[in-house]
């Protein structure tokens, strides 16, 4: 069994990875169940979000209508699967109301209510609206405690810890019946143990295995991090199925369709665990089309020194931006002009450049290179 346990924790590395990582960004939320305005990557939409603990009870979603401009409700589970859409996209433009429900749930709702069910106690809203709306997020029974996140036990030493949040995590967010089946293969990980923890006491040898199959998964993720991309197009890089891999989960304005899942598990979990490496809480691209640019046509890294030419089509709900390696918001946003082609300019240094296109007409659009002017 020694000789399996690498591989076991190797592979159980890139099934909880998103899991985990989904967790502690939850848990720098300031609160639960209240909108919270965050920085967003489009200045012609204000962006909030709102983490969600069901274990209290339902919660109601009330939702204002926009005069048909594009808005987005994306529904996130903890483990980082996108299960629904409310907006512009799929749901009328008015007021609305839904109802969200936890996992199990067997209580009584209005009979006129729109229910969305939550896969997971613990769940992550971001909402996109033209303008600072009124979203409000109401418990059904706010007199019940919250159960707020799992905590590891303490005294498990840091090699073997990501075993330990997995344990813990697993055991509070139970994935869909078909995941929990796959699931049964990381048992002699220990990660299924009930009450204390099985890492305080690892003998060395154990320990040792288990460390280096963590160790095997992390380089391998970081690898697939680098590697696993579709091909460039005219230099774009659009990873149109990079969000596929929730292959359970149906709600409100998902499209549960051949061309938008992977039907391999092992892929999807491979994938799912990039995204959350590379773009945690990104979205399908029949939703959000995300394309990036780091050369022109000639080959030749961006730089502010030059400016450039793009000819795009009408994109009437889209941005286009330029960050530099290390910002995560962007150093400038270039206006799309609709009648000529638009001209590309950034601060000096080299940066490179992000096309977002809402509810896009074609996820797949092919995209026109990035000309000198």
């Amino acid at each position: 069994m020694r000789d399996d346990l690498p591989t076991l924790a190797a592979e159980a590395y890139t099934y909880g990875y998103p899991l985990l990582q989904d967790l502690h960004a939850v848990g720098r939320a300031p609160t639960f169940n209240t909108f919270v305005d965050t920085p967003g990557p489009n200045p012609d939409l204000v962006t909030s979000t709102a983490q969600l603990d069901l274990s209290g009870g339902p919660l109601w979603l009330r939702v204002p209508a926009t005069g048909g401009r594009y808005h987005v409700i994306q529904f996130i589970d903890a483990w980082t699967h996108n299960f629904a859409y409310v907006g512009s996209r799929t749901t009328r433009d008015e007021p609305r109301e839904y109802l969200l429900v936890p996992p199990g749930w067997a209580g009584r709702e209005e009979p006129a209510a729109e229910v969305i069910r939550v896969p997971t106690m613990i769940a992550t809203l971001i909402a996109r609206f033209p303008q600072k709306s009124d979203i409000t997020l109401q418990r059904m029974y706010p007199q019940v405690a919250l159960d707020g996140l799992p905590s590891p036990q303490p005294g498990v030493p840091d090699d073997v810890r990501f075993l330990e949040e997995l344990r813990r995590s697993l055991a509070a967010f139970p994935p869909s019946p078909a995941e929990r089946r796959y699931q049964r293969r990381f048992t002699p990980l220990g990660v299924f143990a009930d009450g204390n923890s099985p890492y305080t006491t690892l003998p060395r040898e154990q320990r040792l295995a288990l460390r280096e199959g963590l160790d095997r998964g992390r380089d391998g993720l970081e690898e697939a991090a680098t590697t696993a991309h579709a091909a460039p197009v005219n230099g774009w890089t659009n990873d149109v199925h990079a969000f596929d891999y929730n292959l359970d989960y149906f709600e409100v304005g998902t499209i549960d369709a051949p061309q938008w899942t992977i039907p391999d598990r092992d892929a999807a979990h491979l994938a799912r665990a990039v995204a959350a490496r590379t773009r945690l809480w990104g979205s399908h691209a029949y939703e959000t089309v995300e394309a990036a640019l780091h050369k022109d046509a000639d080959g030749d890294r961006l730089t502010g020194a030059r400016t450039y030419t793009l000819p795009l089509p009408p994109l009437p709900n889209a941005t286009l931006a330029a960050y530099t390696a290390a910002d995560q918001h962007p150093i400038t946003t270039i206006p799309i002009e609709p009648e000529s082609p638009t001209r590309v300019h950034a601060p000096d240094g080299e940066f490179h450049l992000v096309l977002r296109i809402y509810a896009p007409p074609e996820p797949g659009l092919r995209l026109p290179p990035l000309a000198k002017a």
